[in-house]
């Protein structure tokens, strides 16, 4: 059903005064469509959607919760995995640690294509995985690496294409079995992430907007993908600030395939394709 801009700002503000959440800054397109599908959902109007935030706890973490959900799958924009491959994680080699931070992490599978990443290049074993994201389900599920076989099936050729093909110099490597990282049960449908990766990232319930850093260190490398599109410019830039104040020197940060980074906080970055490099 649709929501008008007013109604829109009614819930804004409820939500602002009566939890822990502001989405004040948030994209109202992109905040307007999940309050529609909100109000399907919960089979309310608008006025008992207001009601329900000033007066029910639980169902305003439930809201947040539909909300905030980011979709993810395994090695999306294989191209991206690649460039992380080759002209990134290749650099990382000679490093004692490397410290990675996947900002808005979901329900886990980038996560775990890092990590597939890292463990063939024999990086596993120096690096330090933190993943964060606002929602407790999707980290729940994230942690517990279960997904569904069939939906996955598809990505197993990102899979393929990451592993097995460098785009740089058109080299070619031997087929890595997809058992070699997960358990499938086709009969019941699910694949299960192997407990070596599994137990490797710390995750975080986080509030990218509000906390920042809370992590007390800098990192090499960070991602955030397809997150800052439901942000204004404002918020947008004050998430990137956050970054770039959490980036050692020529530290990396990669956004989504459709995100930029524009305005005055782009020259704290070069730019090299795909990848945005924080200046000395």
């Amino acid at each position: 059903m649709p929501v008008s801009p007013e109604e829109i700002n009614l819930v804004i503000d409820a939500i602002k005064s009566y939890s822990p959440y502001d989405f004040s800054d948030y994209s109202i397109k992109s905040f307007t469509r999940r309050i529609e599908k909100a109000l399907i959902d919960f089979r309310l109007d608008i006025d008992k959607l207001v009601t329900d935030i000033k007066e029910n706890p639980e169902f305003v973490e439930k809201l947040v919760k539909g909300i905030t959900v980011n979709t993810t799958e395994l090695f999306r924009d294989p191209n991206v995995w690649q460039t992380l491959r080759y002209r990134v994680l290749n650099k990382f080699s000679s490093y004692r640690k490397i410290n990675i931070w996947h900002a808005g992490s979901s329900t886990g599978q980038e996560v775990y294509s890092m990590l597939i990443l890292l463990n063939e290049m024999g990086l596993l074993e120096k690096a330090n995985v933190f993943a964060t994201d606002i929602n407790t389900d999707v980290l729940n599920k994230a942690k517990a690496g279960e997904y569904t076989y069939r939906f996955n099936l598809e990505y197993f050729d990102n899979f393929n294409k990451v592993i097995r093909e460098n785009p740089f110099n058109f080299e070619d490597f031997e087929d890595i079995p997809y058992e070699k990282y997960f358990d499938i049960d086709q009969v019941k449908d699910v694949i299960t992430v192997k407990d070596f990766l599994r137990k490797k990232p710390v995750w975080f319930k986080h509030d990218l907007v509000n906390e920042g850093n809370i992590f007390n260190t800098k990192f090499d490398l960070i991602l955030c993908r397809n997150v800052l599109i439901y942000f204004n410019t404002d918020l947008q830039n004050h998430v990137i600030n956050t970054f770039h104040k959490s980036l050692f020197r020529n530290g990396v940060l990669m956004i989504g395939v459709h995100e930029s980074i524009i305005g005055a906080i782009a020259n704290n970055f070069n730019k090299s394709g795909l990848v945005y490099i924080k200046k000395d």
